[in-house]
């Protein structure tokens, strides 16, 4: 804990911290009020569910290109621009009763425009804080993202049984654009220069670390993913007890990222890491009742945070300062990715032979990831003495 107590002295970092936490928070809100909305608007959970997954490739397919338009237009422009544009088409799906095909093509215009929070933010913390103190800071970012999936979904479900899906959705917009106008006001993202990159879009891919933390991420959040559908599957869509398992992984997660954070990231990390969670999911299997679930998901969510800090270290470890953007923008693409196959293969999964079909895919996904961070070692950076001194950096002023 005194690791963590000197990364949060650093002048500023609070506040950032703080800020990005509140702007990423209807992350954890979105998906399931855009469900509930469309399928109260439209009447089916089909039409709700093509409305969210055009969503979903709205920011899958342009949150690199997104990126890539801080260091030409500026952190602050960027940061803006994409707040006001999706939160307006998110304000014309909450309140207009349209076609089922414009609520798609607004899903895909908000789920594109979303503000590129967590590539500012991982980009803008090795320009904040001693290298030595980077895979601590990661590592608790990781783990208090944790709040936003574990709060988001249940304050969303409160404000829909208060005030209905439409007005939830009202809410959700509300904090969305607060959270942006706090995180832009921060003197230190108005202060980070990008320089631009001389790579076209996607070569960032062709440096092995990056296209390795890609696949791996995409393949562990996908195992995840199909884990958490195998779950309510088990309890029944609704239910407490689901709520409950997916809770107590989430505080596994958390704990797990503060109990690792100060030690160095190595080769290994990611598949030990991944291991921890593989090693859970497999106690799962066998599991239908609260107790035995709850355990063995804690187990699982002792290497999730941890897991995804090691992938924002081997960014900032391997990647020049202008390509960081959309280094980050890829993974959090394949991550999504992920999370839409490991959802659908599972369904097929959950439909064959009840909710263990979902663990299954899941683990059978988070096996393959651990396997190929394992084999792929060699194109892991070794940061055990820290991350060193990210190249082609631009100059960024702290406030004294």
């Amino acid at each position: 804990m005194r690791t963590y107590a000197e990364v949060l002295r650093v002048p500023g970092l609070a506040r950032i911290i703080f800020a990005q936490l509140i702007a990423r928070f209807p992350a954890g809100m979105l998906s399931l009020g855009i469900l509930m909305h469309m399928e109260h608007q439209h009447g089916s959970y089909t039409a709700a569910g093509l409305v969210l997954a055009a969503f979903s490739i709205g920011m899958a397919v342009a949150g690199p290109f997104v990126s890539r338009l801080m260091s030409r237009f500026g952190t602050t422009t960027v940061l803006l621009v994409t707040a006001l544009v999706s939160s307006a088409a998110l304000l014309a799906m909450a309140v207009l009763e349209v076609s089922l095909w414009a609520d798609v093509v607004a899903g895909v215009v908000a789920g594109a425009a979303m503000p590129p929070v967590v590539p500012t933010v991982r980009t803008l913390y090795p320009r904040m804080v001693p290298q030595r103190l980077l895979a601590p800071l990661f590592s608790f970012d990781a783990a208090l993202q944790e709040i936003i999936w574990v709060f988001g979904p249940v304050l969303l479900t409160l404000l829909v049984a208060a005030v209905g899906t439409g007005p939830a959705l009202l809410v959700t917009i509300g904090i969305q654009l607060a959270g942006a106008a706090l995180f832009i006001a921060s003197p230190q993202v108005r202060r980070l220069r990008i320089p631009p990159t001389t790579r076209k879009l996607g070569r960032v891919l062709r440096k092995p670390p990056v296209l390795l933390s890609v696949v791996v991420s995409a393949m562990f959040i996908g195992g995840f993913a199909a884990v958490e559908a195998g779950v309510v599957a088990t309890f029944g869509e609704g239910a407490l007890e689901a709520g409950v398992v997916l809770g107590v992984s989430a505080i596994g997660s958390l704990m797990g990222g503060f109990a690792v954070g100060s030690r160095g990231i190595t080769p290994w990390s990611v598949a030990i890491r991944l291991s921890i969670v593989l090693l859970g999911m497999l106690i799962a299997l066998p599991m239908t009742e609260v107790v035995g679930l709850s355990i063995a998901l804690f187990i699982a969510g002792l290497g999730t945070a941890p897991a995804l800090a090691a992938f924002s270290a081997i960014i900032a470890g391997t990647v020049k300062f202008a390509d960081t953007p959309e280094a980050y923008a890829w993974i959090g693409t394949g991550q999504l990715l992920g999370a839409a196959v490991g959802s659908a293969v599972a369904g097929v999964a959950i439909d064959a032979v009840g909710g263990v079909g979902g663990v299954w895919v899941g683990a059978v996904m988070v096996a393959i990831a651990a396997a190929v961070a394992a084999i792929f070692r060699r194109h892991q950076p070794d940061l055990r003495h820290g991350i060193g001194e990210p190249p082609d950096t631009a100059p960024v002023e702290l406030p004294r």
